[in-house]
């Protein structure tokens, strides 16, 4: 059948739009294979993540968020920290911007510190706390020393129950903060020679040249004492009254020798007031009774009274008789 020219052009024009149609399609398939392609071989850049402190040497990507010197910064380019170049995120704005959310989040807070351990004292008593009990002291009263010099007196912080132990180390430890104004003086600020040789142990007399004034935790004071103390010790203390002042461990240990041996200005040692419950209050008769006890100065005692209690609260423990003399 013969076909007219009309309708020839018409399928002419048909066929041409099926092409048409037909390349779109292909064209199509073939882009979004393409793109597919990229977006899985492309590169990507790590995800970001709070890095905590900025540190040199590090390799840092987009949106890091970091912290320096008090405040937060974000990754603006990647790049790894030059040692030594100062490219902090505060000195180099075109690596970081100020902000982020990395500081938001608080840090843990630390570990409780380790409870006390060992004997004696050491069982009673931890560094951190003792540190607590005399945030201001002098270097030279070192925990180390205290637990040494204690450990040579063995009754020390070991007799009777745990309350009256910690009781006891308190006592010590409040007196010895009051003759020291918190362990902060190793020696007595009103220095004399104070030599008294009408008492004391035989051959107790006074050294030439040397002083005995107050020294050391529990201000050992005078000839007598000095000679006693270093004769119970081992030291020849009445020769070389300075190491009281120089060597920690001695220092301490005279310490320990009047609170466990001496009355003093009263009727038992400080140890025995604590053990036998006759309460604080003897133990400062027994170390200054003679000018504080019985109204003579009750701002020394209400003093030595404060820093007991403080010292029974952090560890733990109550008092047990007369606190006052």
């Amino acid at each position: 059948m013969a076909l007219q020219p009309g309708s020839l052009r018409e399928m002419f024009n048909m066929m041409w739009r099926q092409e048409l149609r037909d390349v779109s399609k292909s064209l199509l398939g073939a882009a979004v294979l393409f793109f597919s392609m990229v977006v899985v071989f492309a590169p990507q850049d790590a995800a970001a993540a709070c890095r905590g402190a900025w540190a040199e040497g590090s390799a840092y990507n987009v949106g890091d968020g970091v912290t320096y010197n008090g405040g937060t910064y974000t990754a603006l380019q990647a790049h790894t920290a030059c040692v030594g170049c100062g490219w902090n995120p505060a000195a180099v704005p075109s690596l970081w911007k100020a902000g982020g959310d990395c500081g938001s989040t608080p840090p843990p807070p630390p570990p409780p510190p380790p409870p006390p351990g060992g004997n004696g004292i050491a069982a009673i008593l931890s560094e951190s706390t003792f540190n607590t009990m005399f945030p201001s002291r002098n270097g030279f009263y070192t925990y180390a020393a205290l637990v040494a010099a204690a450990n040579t007196f063995p009754s020390f912080a070991t007799s009777g129950d745990t309350a009256t132990r910690k009781r006891e180390v308190a006592a010590f430890l409040a007196n010895i903060s009051h003759e020291t104004g918190g362990l902060v003086y190793i020696e007595e600020i009103n220095k004399s020679v104070m030599c008294d040789t009408s008492w004391g142990p035989p051959g107790c007399g006074c050294a030439a040249g040397k002083w005995y004034y107050g020294r050391g935790p529990i201000q050992l004071s005078w000839n007598g004492n000095y000679c006693a103390a270093g004769n119970a010790l081992g030291v020849d203390l009445k020769n070389n009254p300075d190491l009281v002042a120089q060597n920690a461990t001695i220092a301490w240990r005279t310490g320990f020798w009047f609170w466990m041996t001496q009355t003093g200005a009263g009727s038992m040692t400080g140890h025995d007031a604590i053990v036998n419950g006759a309460g604080f209050g003897e133990t400062i008769r027994t170390i200054n009774g003679a000018l504080e006890c019985n109204g003579r100065n009750p701002a020394q005692v209400d003093s030595r009274v404060n820093n007991y209690n403080r010292f029974l609260g952090l560890l733990g423990a109550s008092a047990v008789g007369n606190n006052r003399c």
